[in-house]
């Protein structure tokens, strides 16, 4: 069983405009931002605006409107960044990795022989991800 969900994360202070986030795309069920510790150019998040805390306690119905807008986001971002290919992950509980507790997809966009870079805790220049997300702004 998963623990209960925290609505003092993160991600619920940016749906809630209490924390800065560079958005670039959102609906009714959605928001998409760019990550600020990025592994590679344009790496941007997917979340619902359901309380998850992830996949496991997800409704079929956030899961559903969630996975409509990554892969909307992904076809943007590999186009938008000339990316080789995309890579997708999603980790649930501690042990496989998950750091915030508030479901969400990671949107890579990955390119041949270049690997990603580490998840340092580094924040990225906010220049550069605004950038990145008027770019992919403009390709959504």
């Amino acid at each position: 069983m998963t623990a209960v969900y925290d609505d003092n994360n993160i991600f619920s202070k940016i749906l809630r405009g209490e924390i800065p986030a560079h958005r670039v795309y959102e609906n009714d069920d959605v928001l998409a931002f760019m990550d600020v510790m990025p592994q590679s150019n344009g790496h941007t998040l997917v979340i619902p605006k359901t309380p998850s805390r992830n996949l496991l306690d997800a409704a079929p119905e956030t899961l559903s409107a969630l996975m409509k807008a990554v892969q909307h986001v992904a076809k943007a971002a590999k186009t938008a960044f000339e990316a080789d290919g995309i890579t997708i992950m999603q980790f649930n509980e501690p042990a496989a990795g998950q750091t915030v507790y508030h479901l969400h997809f990671h949107i890579i966009p990955r390119y041949e022989g270049i690997d990603l870079k580490p998840h340092s805790g580094k924040m990225e220049d906010n220049g550069i991800l605004s950038a990145n997300a008027e770019k992919l702004r403009a390709q959504l």
